[in-house]
C-alpha cells in the first residue's frame, strides 16, 4: 500500500506523463499499472484460497523448482561465457 501511494504521489509530480523512452503499448498503462498488479494478485489469492491446499503447495513447490532450474541454467550460461571471455586471454 505505501508503495501505491508513493508511486501515485510521483504520478502527481509527474503530471501522468509516462517515460519518452516507453513504447506507445505501455503508456496507457503508466497510471493504473499498481491497480492492475493489485487486481491480477487479489485474483491470483482468491484462486489459490478456493483450491485445495496440497493443490496450492504443489503450484507453489512446481513453481519454486522452475525457477530453481531457469537460475541454474542462466548460471551455466554466464560461467560458459566468461570461460570463452578467459580462454582469449593470454597470462604470459
Amino acid at each position: 500500500m505505501l508503495r501505491k501511494r508513493i508511486h501515485d504521489m510521483k504520478i502527481v509530480d509527474r503530471n501522468y506523463e509516462p517515460p519518452s523512452d516507453w513504447m506507445e503499448w505501455e503508456k496507457p498503462y503508466y497510471t493504473s499499472y499498481n491497480e492492475c498488479v493489485c487486481r491480477i494478485v487479489g485474483l491470483l489469492q482468491s484462486y489459490l484460497m478456493n483450491t485445495k491446499p496440497s493443490s496450492a503447495l504443489g503450484m507453489l513447490a512446481l513453481l519454486t523448482m522452475c525457477l530453481q532450474a531457469s537460475m541454474i541454467m542462466v548460471l551455466a550460461h554466464l560461467v560458459m561465457a566468461a570461460n570463452g571471455v578467459l580462454s582469449t586471454i593470454n597470462f604470459h
